[in-house]
């Protein structure tokens, strides 16, 4: 059969790191999918830029719509992230008949149900893999490995920036603003953190697990979404003495009322795998009604980890090109008429444990009267730790882990304790997770 020709959209590192597989791997490929496949063509910015792949024997430009247009190309490549003009190529891309594999989790998370609502109109495929978890073939896993289950729920570690911050914090008793201006000195975060400190780049990650764990289209906007800005040395090492660790999560769980959707700070027990892993690495933990709890564990980046996910992407596309549409794995795991309308749950109606600690006068009844505000709203204590004030000091920093408990009755509660005159600033709240 004839070669197949790809395009690539993007050159920077997942981009370059595509390149050197397909290249590199070439012969392996080929007998994997049938075919050779080859990059012929390639779009840059800045085609002087120096590069961390070959670019020999492929044609660079640096109008992307050149390749999207050009009839010689069965599949398309993008890496470049974003979303706006990004969104017009892949559509664009589909109208021509493209197929289209991407590592873009923004736009599958904010424009996919449109996306691939066009992609079915013309019988194409959008492949995303490496838009979660870069190496980590987590999609596959849930859309393909787990087909046969009920998924219950999906907790992950899927920003491997984050979890570089907090490792950093709880094994070198660091600052959360000392260490992030080392990972941006690294390159393991941009310029501008936001996305990955404040939640975002998790958040649209979650988004696509969930949707292809519950099959519901995919929902943004709906991920209640807190970062680690606010988390403090202090409370590292609570959760330390607790016999926790904090990690950043993305939760989406299914309950009787709707689906959590969420991604925020998270104590979990030290003894799960899940806790234990550091540095920018990747983990998912998804529990099916028949398996169980199954954990997968990775790079979540860089350029050949991604780029793995995205060449296995395109080695699927391949497979699939001489099968009648209605017959390919769907897009989002469900038949794209049998995806459910199940609720997403408000913020408010969530229920979990807490971690709490706040600072408290040092006389007798200000204990009870916290404990006592927290026991109107149905709030039980789990454990507690309470410190010796120190030298010159009247406060005194009171840490509780509670019991499942429904968060409006929590903010209720917090909001009630913070007005106390025996109680100074903010009470600093975490959610718990065991996991299990």
């Amino acid at each position: 059969m004839k070669p197949i020709k790809v395009g690539v959209l993007g050159l920077g590192t997942v981009g370059g790191g595509t390149v050197n597989i397909l290249k590199r791997n070439a012969a392996e490929i080929a007998r994997r999918a049938g075919r050779e496949i080859v990059i012929t063509r390639a779009s840059a910015r800045d085609l002087h830029k120096p590069r961390i792949c070959d670019t020999q024997d492929i044609q660079v430009t640096n109008d992307p719509f050149e390749i999207i247009n050009d009839p010689d190309i069965d599949i398309i490549v993008e890496t470049i992230g974003g979303a706006g003009i990004v969104k017009d190529m892949i559509l664009t891309a589909i109208a021509n008949g493209k197929h289209i594999v991407t590592a873009n989790k923004s736009l599958i998370a904010t424009h996919g149900n449109e996306i691939f609502a066009k992609a079915s109109e013309k019988g194409v495929i959008v492949a995303f893999e490496a838009a979660v978890a870069g190496g980590i073939p987590i999609i596959k896993a849930i859309r393909e490995g787990l087909s046969g289950n009920q998924i219950q729920w999906v907790a992950g570690i899927i920003n491997g920036t984050g979890n570089f911050i907090l490792t950093e914090m709880r094994d070198k008793g660091r600052d959360f603003g000392d260490v992030l201006a080392e990972a941006q000195f690294l390159g393991y975060a941009e310029a501008d953190p936001t996305f990955d400190v404040e939640g975002i780049d998790a958040a649209h990650k979650l988004t696509i697990l969930a949707s292809i764990a519950f099959g519901i289209p995919l929902q943004f906007e709906k991920v209640f979404t807190e970062g680690i800005t606010q988390i403090t040395r202090t409370d590292v090492e609570y959760a330390e003495q607790l016999g926790y660790r904090i990690k950043h999560l993305g939760i989406a769980r299914k309950t009787p009322e709707g689906i959590e959707l969420r991604v925020h700070p998270t104590l979990i027990p030290e003894r799960r795998l899940i806790a234990n892993v550091n540095g920018v690495m990747n983990a998912v933990l998804v529990k099916g009604d028949a398996v169980g709890a199954t954990l997968y564990y990775g790079a979540g980046a860089g350029a050949e980890p991604t780029g793995s996910s995205i060449v296995a992407d395109v080695i699927d596309v391949v497979r699939a090109l001489t099968s009648d549409p209605e017959n390919r794995v769907p897009h989002l795991a469900f038949q794209a008429d049998a995806l459910a309308d199940i609720p997403v749950l408000p913020s408010d109606r969530i229920k979990t444990s807490y971690y709490l600690r706040l600072n408290a006068e040092d006389k007798p009844g200000v204990l009870a009267d916290v404990t006592k505000i927290l026991a109107d709203h149905n709030i039980s204590i789990e454990a507690m730790i309470q410190k010796e004030p120190s030298k010159g000091e009247t406060a005194v920093p009171i840490i509780m882990l509670t019991q499942i408990t429904l968060e409006q009755e929590m903010n209720a509660a917090i909001s009630t304790i913070e007005a106390l005159p025996t109680v100074s600033g903010k009470v600093s709240r975490i959610r718990v997770e065991t996991l299990g």
